[in-house]
């Protein structure tokens, strides 16, 4: 089968960065369902893992953390999928990529495809949505059927893939006061088109311009950017007993005392986690994927896709890991079809 994969981890203008392949297509054990790949989206966490370092494989790695396809065979124990079903999801960080035809992938973390969407359409979407729900949901303890309806959230990176989402989910299920950082006309005008009710420019002072909103201090802040920049700010932006959730991981020490006169509470995300310990809680996943597809059916939840790239081949996903590389990048990037 085709795929798209690396032996080194090169900078992304060097031509073995990534590399089309032929590889041998894989076989459905136990829980898996093998998926004919039909689109995948590219997120950050791709450049992340391709980023240059010291190490060399004998076998292709192939990258790649969200996908829509069909289920082409189900191993003997699978009972959620059959063949023929469409399907979407973002996979397992510790298994190969979805940047190739026939994809593995355990079905407790698999969802049925929107029928409302078009593969490349719902290909944008698994990553982001299992973050931001897991993150405010389950970690952060946000109410999604809006018994906290109007506290205020603050997402720090709102037009990104994940704050788009995340914008969505606050707004149209939590029923928040959504801000969201954006700091160009077109980020600006794309967190407005998903719900935010304000916008303030993450290239400037936070609590003077949160402030100026007559909203000294939120309920909660979600950090889709930088926890080292932001983390001693966070005490200043949050109001007493609220909550701070993150997915970028520090760099540096942070100093955890900070939280403590206000009592805030701090929440780490990170969506590979059922999927890598096995954790009993897995299909929590698969149940998600499909709660989230019911939502964008009936129009409560929309795609971020925002650029389709084409075709799933190495010089385009080049293009999209320099894109992500190079920042801004509003919504999500897309290729469809091999």
């Amino acid at each position: 089968m085709k795929a798209v994969g690396l032996y080194r981890y090169l900078p992304i203008d060097h031509p073995d960065a990534l590399l089309d392949l032929d590889v041998e297509t894989p076989v459905a054990e136990a829980r898996e369902l093998l998926v004919e790949v039909k689109a995948v989206s590219v997120n950050p966490l791709d450049t992340k893992q391709r980023a240059p370092k010291d190490t060399a494989e004998t076998t292709p790695r192939i990258l790649g953390w969200d996908a829509a396809g069909v289920v082409r065979a189900a191993g003997p124990e699978a009972t959620l999928f059959s063949p023929g079903d469409e399907v979407y999801y973002a996979g397992s960080i510790v298994r190969p990529g979805a940047n190739c035809e026939f994809q593995l992938v355990d079905e407790r973390i698999v969802g049925r495809k929107p029928a409302t969407l078009s593969f490349a359409e719902a290909a944008a979407l698994p990553l982001t949505t299992i973050t931001a729900w897991e993150l405010m949901f389950e970690r952060m303890g946000i109410s999604k059927s809006g018994a906290h309806a109007g506290r205020s959230l603050l997402i720090l990176g709102g037009a990104g893939g994940v704050g788009s989402i995340a914008i969505q989910l606050a707004k149209r299920l939590a029923k928040l006061k959504v801000i969201a950082t954006a700091s160009r006309p077109e980020s600006t005008a794309w967190v407005r088109s998903l719900g935010a009710d304000a916008t303030i420019d993450h290239t400037r002072a936070l609590p003077e311009q949160l402030q100026a909103l007559g909203e000294p201090e939120v309920d909660y802040v979600v950090c889709f950017s930088d926890t080292d920049r932001y983390f001693a700010e966070f005490p200043r932006l949050v109001k007493p007993q609220g909550r701070i959730g993150s997915i970028v991981r520090n760099a540096r020490p942070v100093d955890l005392a900070l939280l403590q006169p206000k009592s805030l509470a701090f929440s780490w995300e990170g969506m590979f986690t059922r999927s890598s310990f096995g954790t009993a809680d897995m299909i929590a996943q698969h149940e998600l994927l499909c709660e989230a597809a019911a939502l964008v059916e009936v129009e409560l939840l929309r795609s971020t896709l925002k650029e389709n790239l084409g075709s799933i081949n190495a010089a385009n996903l080049k293009r999209a890991h320099q894109r992500l590389e190079q920042g801004h990048v509003v919504g999500k990037l897309v290729l469809e079809g091999f």
